[in-house]
């Protein structure tokens, strides 16, 4: 106990006593001892009482009254209670500076911030930015359910996911369709996610840009290859032997020249496109031609094997689905030297989906590339991808596949060990071999 907590309870009890003894002489001298004792003893619960009414009082009210002057019990609690309410009201206005300062930064930032209630969905709060992204009124839609407010925006079934909803790159604006939104959910505490929308508009429509830029260009090679390819295959090495060299190698960059500007225009196509065919995909032949790929491509120098622990197939685009696969397949041979094992497994997954794994013992991708290995023309090593005859757009076009899929590229790899590229299916795309046969022979 404090020295002055200690001192005035003291205080109050060499009080008490004083009372206790003076009422006993006053008593005596009357010849009424116990009367007095009872009567003093009243008095001092009385007193007791109306300096706790007086206490309470001074809790209940919202003036800010004094401590009043003295050394006693009484007068130290309503000191130490003083304290504590100037100590308290610090705080509420420091918290509520804080709070201010944070939400004029919200609403400063040119994004739209829109906190939701977790479990109804309802808006709780929004930014300025949110009006002129969203849509929202304040305070008209300040308890509304975000899904129907959002309208057409597909919140609702985003919501859905949870944590584990993807970003929602590319939607238009509910305000102007000419707006181009970049939607995020940030799930920041147990009761309340945060909705954030980014304009994009800028951004897609330099994208754009790039990708007729692109698309245009590996057009317009495809003649000239075509022509001086033809050209080349007209000369004969037989008539110049010292040609023979020049006009080999000539051939084989015509031939990497037009197998990249294939490439180019695959993943054009697929960069134009929102969605997919939604065809039944039939997994046991797709994996009976990726067999028979690996087997040309590796030529007897790999040990190959492909494992179908799944009897389902997918739904999707079977030309799109094969052209990633294949990449995939064709990259295990590039970078597996010879004497190494590759393997295609397709398995189901603990969440109720299927994946489709590659893997090999080849060189394998230091950490560090891992983060941009699919990003286009990216290569882990120069000199070894341009021997191999890669043209760095296989792994994009992988990962634009499986994104109209609604599918995920897991990428696992150790320096000399080999590496592993998984595509993850999502249950929503797998369906039974049984269902699929039925259904093509009914």
């Amino acid at each position: 106990m404090p020295p002055r907590i200690h001192a005035a309870w003291t205080r109050t009890l060499l009080q008490l006593v004083a009372v206790l003894a003076g009422a006993a002489v006053i008593g005596a001298l009357l010849g009424q001892v116990w009367m007095a004792l009872a009567i003093a003893a009243l008095g001092v619960v009385a007193w007791h009482y109306w300096k706790l009414w007086d206490l309470l009082r001074r809790l209940t009210s919202r003036s800010r009254v004094p401590p009043p002057q003295g050394d006693g019990v009484w007068q130290e609690t309503d000191r130490l209670l003083h304290r504590g309410q100037t100590d308290m009201r610090a705080r509420k206005r420091r918290l509520i500076a804080m709070l201010r300062a944070y939400r004029a930064v919200a609403a400063a930032l040119p994004d739209a911030v829109v906190v939701v209630e977790r479990n109804s969905q309802r808006i709780q709060w929004f930014n300025t930015a949110a009006t002129s992204l969203l849509g929202l009124r304040m305070p008209r839609d300040i308890g509304k359910p975000v899904g129907p407010t959002l309208q057409p925006l597909p919140v609702s079934q985003w919501f859905a996911h949870g944590r584990r909803a993807e970003p929602m790159l590319d939607v238009a604006s509910p305000v102007s369709s000419g707006t181009r939104l970049e939607l995020r959910l940030i799930p920041y505490s147990e009761d309340l996610w945060l909705l954030v929308a980014r304009d994009v508009t800028k951004l897609v429509r330099l994208e754009q840009m790039r990708r007729d830029f692109v698309a245009n260009v590996s057009h317009e090679l495809r003649t000239p290859l075509t022509v001086v390819h033809g050209y080349l295959d007209m000369l004969d090495p037989a008539e110049q032997p010292e040609w023979a060299p020049m006009l080999q190698e000539m051939q084989h960059q015509s031939q990497r020249m037009t197998q990249l500007v294939e490439d180019l225009l695959t993943l054009s196509r697929l960069e134009a496109q929102d969605s997919i065919g939604e065809e039944t995909v039939s997994m046991a032949s797709m994996l009976a031609s990726l067999r028979r790929e690996l087997t040309m491509l590796s030529q007897g120098r790999h040990t190959l094997d492909v494992d179908d622990a799944s009897a389902t197939d997918l739904v999707g685009s079977t030309r799109e689905l094969h052209s990633a696969f294949s990449n995939l397949v064709s990259n295990a041979v590039r970078y597996t030297p010879a004497g190494g094992r590759i393997t295609i497994r397709y398995a189901a997954t603990p969440e109720g989906g299927v994946m489709l794994a590659v893997e090999d013992t080849g060189y394998g991708i230091p950490a560090a590339h891992l983060p941009r290995i699919t990003e286009r023309f990216y290569r882990v090593s120069t000199s070894r991808s341009r021997e191999s005859g890669g043209t760095g757009l296989g792994l994009a076009i992988v990962k634009h596949v499986l994104h109209l899929h609604q599918a995920r590229l897991e990428i696992e790899s150790e320096v000399g060990r080999g590496s592993r590229f998984a595509c993850h299916f999502s249950a929503e795309r797998v369906r039974s071999r049984e269902a699929a046969y039925c259904g093509a022979t009914g």
